[in-house]
C-alpha cells in the first residue's frame, strides 16, 4: 500500500504476541489448547500493590505527571538500583516509560542514525532487532553458542564490533533461552568493550529476580564500573511482581541520554499510567519477600519442563539458569512427517503443527533468531504444563 511509510517495512508483528492471539482465538472457537507462548506470570499482582494503586485512585493521583515519571517513582528505583546492584543513580539519570519495551524504543530512537549498528545475541527478544530497524539502524546477529548454553563467547563479541557499532544489547537471564551469564562471563564480555569506548551497552535486566541454583544475577555497570558512563540499565516490575499489564519499565543512565529519551517521549505517550505509577512506587518500596517464594515456584515448573521435555524423540532441553523459559532443540524432529500428514522442514512448521493436531501453542524458535528450536514459557500452572509435555510427547512419538 503505496500510502503506508516505507519504514513500517523493516519490521514484522511480534510473533509471540500472534502466538498468544492465535491460543486465545482457538479456545474462543471451543479448542483445547494450551498458551505456552505468554511470557508474564501467572501469579497475580501482589495484594499491596493493588492497595496502593486504589489508594492513589482515591487520593485524586489521576493527573498527568512529568513526561518520564513522579519524582517519588524515581527515587525508589535509584534506592532499587543501590539495593540490589550497587549502582549510584540520581533521579534525573531515571527514566520511567509504559512498559520496558518504550524504554528501548526512546533509547535506540534517540540514537540511532541510518546505517548505525546495533549488535545483538541470538537467540534475541523478538523485538530488539526491529526496534533497531525502526530507528534505521542496522541489526548484527552474534550466535550464542549451543554448547555454550546459546551464550556468545568474548571473540564473537569482538569479531562482531565495527567502527559502526553504536550499541550492544545485551539480556540475562535471557527471553527466549532462560540463560544467564555468570560474573566471570559478564566481566570477559565487558573487558571486550572496555577496549571499545565508542560502544554503549544497553542491558535488559528484567528477569534480575528469577535466577535459580544458586546463580548470581549481576548487570555490566556492576561488573565493570568503567562501562557506568556508556551503560543504560533497563529493568521493570512486570515479571518480577507480576504487573505485565501494568506497563512500567524504567532505566538508568547518563543524564544527556535521558534527557533525550525524556524529549521523545513528550511528543509520544507522555507520561505512563500515573496510577500504575504510585502502584510500582509500592512494588519497590514494600515487601520482597513473596519474590522469593514465586521464584521457588518457578524453579519447580522448570525443572518439570525440562525432564518432560527430555523424555519426547527428537527433543533435547537445555536446563537454564533464570527467567521462566526454555528453549528446546529439535533439530532430530526437521525433516520428519506429524501423525496429521505435516511435513515438518523447519521449526515454524512444527509449532504449527504441534498446535494444530494438539493443541499446544509454543513459539517457534526462527522468531528469535536461531533455530531449530521452540519457546516454552512455564509461567502457568503445574498441571497444564505437565499435560502440555504429555502432548508434545505424543507429538514427537508420532513422527515418521
Amino acid at each position: 500500500m503505496a500510502f503506508l511509510s516505507d519504514n513500517l517495512a523493516r519490521v514484522k508483528p511480534s510473533p509471540t504476541v500472534a502466538v498468544t492471539q492465535l491460543a486465545a482465538e482457538l479456545k474462543a472457537q471451543g479448542r483445547d489448547v494450551i498458551g505456552l507462548g505468554a511470557g508474564e506470570p501467572d501469579f497475580d499482582t501482589p495484594d499491596n500493590i493493588k492497595a496502593a494503586a486504589i489508594a492513589a485512585i482515591n487520593a485524586g493521583k489521576t493527573k498527568y505527571t512529568a513526561p518520564d515519571g513522579i519524582p517519588e517513582l524515581k527515587q525508589a528505583i535509584c534506592d532499587k538500583f543501590k539495593r540490589e546492584n550497587g549502582l549510584d543513580y540520581t533521579p534525573a539519570q531515571v527514566s520511567v516509560s509504559t512498559g520496558g519495551k518504550q524504554v528501548l524504543f526512546n533509547a535506540l530512537l534517540a540514537t540511532l542514525n541510518p546505517g548505525d549498528e546495533v549488535i545483538i545475541p541470538a537467540p534475541y527478544w523478538v523485538s530488539y532487532p526491529d526496534i533497531v530497524r525502526l530507528g534505521q539502524g542496522e541489526p548484527v546477529i552474534v550466535e550464542g553458542a549451543r554448547q555454550l548454553g546459546y551464550k556468545i563467547t568474548p571473540d564473537a563479541l569482538e569479531a562482531a564490533i565495527t567502527p559502526k557499532t553504536k550499541w550492544f544489547i545485551f539480556n540475562s537471564p535471557s527471553n527466549p533461552t532462560g540463560a544467564g551469564y555468570s560474573r566471570d562471563e559478564l566481566k570477559a564480555l565487558t573487558d571486550v568493550l572496555m577496549r571499545h569506548p565508542h560502544v554503549w551497552v544497553m542491558t535488559d535486566d528484567m528477569y534480575e529476580h528469577l535466577a535459580y541454583d544458586g546463580f548470581e544475577f549481576v548487570t555490566p555497570a556492576q561488573v565493570e564500573p568503567g562501562l557506568y558512563d556508556r551503560t543504560l540499565t533497563v529493568n521493570g516490575v512486570s515479571k518480577a511482581y507480576a504487573m505485565t499489564g501494568w506497563r512500567i519499565g524504567f532505566a538508568a543512565g547518563p543524564v544527556d541520554l535521558i534527557n533525550a529519551m525524556r524529549k521523545l517521549q513528550s511528543q509520544s505517550t507522555t507520561n505512563p499510567c500515573t496510577i500504575s505509577q504510585w502502584a510500582a512506587v509500592e512494588a519497590l518500596n514494600g515487601p520482597q519477600d513473596y519474590l522469593s517464594t514465586r521464584c521457588a515456584a518457578f524453579k519447580r515448573r522448570r525443572d518439570l519442563v525440562v525432564e518432560g521435555l527430555n523424555a519426547c524423540p527428537g527433543i533435547t532441553c537445555a536446563t537454564p539458569e533464570g527467567a521462566f523459559y526454555v528453549y528446546p532443540d529439535i533439530a532430530e524432529c526437521i525433516g520428519k512427517t506429524s501423525a496429521g500428514g505435516a511435513l515438518l522442514d523447519n521449526d515454524e512448521a512444527f509449532a504449527k503443527a504441534l498446535l494444530e493436531e494438539e493443541g499446544v501453542a509454543v513459539v517457534f524458535g526462527a522468531a528469535f533468531g536461531l533455530s531449530p528450536n521452540f519457546r516454552v514459557s512455564y509461567a502457568t500452572s503445574d498441571e497444564a504444563l505437565l499435560e502440555a509435555c504429555a502432548r508434545i510427547k505424543r507429538f514427537c512419538e508420532g513422527l515418521a
